[in-house]
């Protein structure tokens, strides 16, 4: 983005997101609601996201006021989303109702919300040892959800004993955990064993869908050039293929593979 591009995005997330009183902001603006915010309660993926990009334009443009909005956000997140439970540093997908106190299954985390390549930056911006323990657990953890036939991770997970799909979810792989290869990819994480184990257990031929956990039986076929570079990223990293010629050509489709298109790119 230009300079004044980001500005304005920014402006935009100060003014209709950033309305807590903790820092962090509401995840859910809907242009038709009125208000537009229709629930309060933060998105900790989100929330990182937003203090990732502060911080690597505060850097590109020497931006003071970025770098200190995002280490706002960073001791935010600290405070708020990041905890030490059942033997792990987790994030807490929101601030509201996901940890131990809040439901009889909790913690739940959201194995997505793990944006490895950002948390190195989270600990720059607000230094603590437990970002460097977040980026270990989450693996570690990552590891051990192995669900259904096809030993994939849930979208939602209950760690109140052995990490099992958590209660109230569908026992699914689908839009959230898609991004999970290209998180661990863009991280540096090469682990080939974990890789190929998410690229298999996530395809239908070859092309990446949402699975039900439970019969490993594959729901839509997700065919759409931003979803199959996720595939093609795992390909590269594991057995240095190539990106395809149709994974490289960028044309904005809906907003969501777009996005995965554009991060696996970069």
């Amino acid at each position: 983005a230009s300079p004044a591009d980001f500005e304005q995005i920014w402006y935009f997330t100060r003014t209709e997101l950033l309305l807590r009183d903790d820092g962090l902001a509401v995840w859910k603006w809907d242009p038709s609601g009125k208000p537009h915010v229709t629930d309060t309660n933060n998105a900790s993926d989100g929330d990182m996201l937003i203090a990732y990009a502060l911080a690597l334009a505060g850097t590109a443009w020497k931006r003071n006021d970025y770098i200190l909005a995002a280490s706002r956000m960073a001791q935010a997140l600290l405070a708020e989303t990041v905890v030490h439970a059942s033997g792990h540093t987790l994030l807490l997908p929101g601030s509201q109702g996901f940890a131990a106190t809040d439901r009889e299954d909790g913690p739940v985390v959201n194995p997505s919300y793990w944006i490895y390549e950002a948390i190195p930056v989270m600990a720059a911006l607000a230094p603590s040892d437990a970002w460097q323990k977040l980026s270990d657990d989450g693996l570690t953890l990552l590891k051990t959800m192995q669900f259904g036939p096809r030993k994939l991770p849930a979208e939602w997970v209950s760690l109140s004993g052995q990490p099992q799909p958590a209660q109230g979810f569908d026992a699914e792989f689908a839009y959230n955990a898609i991004r999970i290869p290209l998180y661990l990819a863009r991280g540096g994480v090469t682990d080939k064993a974990l890789l190929t184990r998410l690229q298999q257990g996530m395809s239908q031929d070859g092309v990446p869908a949402t699975i039900d956990l439970t019969t490993g039986r594959p729901k839509t076929v997700l065919s759409d050039p931003g979803y199959r570079i996720v595939n093609d990223v795992v390909a590269c990293v594991v057995d240095g293929t190539k990106l395809p010629v149709s994974a490289l050509q960028f044309a904005p489709a809906l907003y969501y593979p777009s996005t995965l298109q554009l991060l696996g790119l970069a």
